[in-house]
């Protein structure tokens, strides 16, 4: 009895796991986004909210490795890649650490704030390896990263919290 138990909670999550990725893919990829900036990065209409949605009702570890598939998916359906670390950098790793948002149930905005503060870190690194030739001349390509994967983040960061945030009022995390 427990053993079925446990596997319907568990084909519950990867079913709810998948919906995540689906909504996120629809959202992020198929709808226009809100804008896109010329070597990457856009600001979509509440892309990140199924995975962060996710990620705070299932906790850490199913968040990462939603985050991570939807990474890969979002990659496959024509992701920017230059080189192979680049694409690791810049998808599945950037998009798992959405599942930060997990550690903190309680505050889930401060989760939203953990998630893009991951994705950032992620997007920041590649940026300062393989697109600093991008950068204005004489500007440093660590500020040139930050500046560009920041403006990007920032919006996304501020929409999917006032979403998150309406939603918790709305349905409270268990």
């Amino acid at each position: 009895m427990e053993r079925k138990e446990y596997a319907g909670v568990k084909t519950k999550v990867i079913t709810e796991g998948a919906i995540a990725v689906a909504l996120s893919i629809i959202l992020k990829d198929v709808l226009p986004p809100i804008f896109r900036l010329p070597q990457g990065g856009s600001v979509s209409a509440a892309g990140m909210v199924p995975l962060f949605w996710f990620s705070l009702r299932y906790g850490l570890r199913a968040g990462l490795e939603i985050g991570l598939v939807y990474g890969l998916v979002h990659m496959a359906l024509g992701g920017y890649m230059i080189n192979p670390v680049q694409a690791i950098l810049d998808y599945p790793l950037a998009y798992a650490m959405l599942g930060l948002s997990g550690l903190f149930k309680k505050y889930p905005v401060a989760g939203v704030g953990a998630g893009i503060l991951g994705r950032f870190i992620c997007h920041f690194i590649s940026g300062i390896i393989f697109f600093a030739i991008y950068a204005p001349e004489g500007m440093n390509p660590a500020l040139y990263s930050a500046i560009y994967n920041g403006s990007y983040l920032a919006v996304e960061f501020i929409i999917s919290s006032i979403i998150i945030y309406i939603l918790v009022r709305k349905i409270p995390i268990k």
